[in-house]
């Protein structure tokens, strides 16, 4: 089933991003083969496309999905705390992200300088969004302000990744 906070707490998911939350729902998320657990790291090369996710739930409940990075530019002094990377709303249960409506185009991790935390929130919806404007910018979203103003609620899925520049001829 769902999956602990704990690991949450530990990275500072909880607190940056997100308020404590009980996970109620499951998601499964993958760049290529690489499963992504709480912590893992993924390179930059391999996280260019959208990651293959998949979520429990039934069809008749609608998700919403957001990526953001907490830690732009720098981890050190996150000015543009948080960065967003992708929106996706209207995501039937027991489906995946392509079902839904994409709101904000997937962008891969491209960390400038140490190691970034990439986090993946779900949250259940009251009703239908339909259409709703993106965010003017990437830089300086709040996941609490957007789920505060669609009336989400708290989240209930949550994974991160982290990531870090790779040297330039190391790149694959």
């Amino acid at each position: 089933m769902a999956s602990s906070v704990d690991p949450l707490v530990v990275g500072r998911v909880i607190g940056d991003v997100v308020d404590m939350f009980v996970p109620s729902v499951s998601m499964s998320v993958s760049y290529g083969s690489k499963h992504v657990t709480n912590g893992c790291d993924i390179k930059p090369s391999i996280s260019v496309n959208a990651p293959k996710i998949s979520i429990s739930g039934h069809p008749d409940e609608l998700y919403t999905l957001v990526m953001v990075d907490p830690d732009a530019p720098s981890p050190s002094e996150p000015s543009m705390r948080e960065w967003i990377h992708w929106i996706v709303v209207d995501i039937p249960g027991g489906t995946n992200p392509n079902r839904g409506k994409e709101i904000l185009t997937y962008v891969g991790p491209r960390p400038p300088v140490g190691i970034h935390r990439y986090i993946l929130v779900l949250f259940q919806q009251k009703t239908p969004i339909g259409h709703i404007d993106h965010p003017n910018s990437r830089a300086n979203f709040n996941t609490r302000l957007f789920a505060a103003h669609l009336d989400l609620g708290l989240p209930v899925a949550t994974v991160y990744f982290n990531s870090q520049k790779e040297p330039a001829n190391r790149r694959r």
